[in-house]
């Protein structure tokens, strides 16, 4: 999982996957969901971000590890 804050447009990307985006659909105002061609979700756009999370703070708590990487559900 990746963040990318892009201070031009206040955009916030939590890239979630490697995989290529196929569909977008938007959620909220503001905040866009992008899929893969099997539906499973690869990121998250949230415009104004400095405006709707505390950029200032990244915490992770109880990641799990040795997981595999996610399947397509077939």
């Amino acid at each position: 999982m990746t963040f990318n804050y892009y201070a031009e447009t206040d955009s916030l990307y939590i890239d979630l996957s490697e995989r290529a985006s196929a569909t977008t659909v938007d959620v909220a105002p503001g905040v866009a969901v992008d899929f893969d061609e099997n539906g499973l979700i690869v990121g998250i756009d949230i415009d104004h971000a400095s405006k709707i999370v505390d950029l200032t703070r990244i915490e992770a708590q109880a990641l799990p590890q040795g997981l595999v990487p996610a399947k397509p559900l077939a």
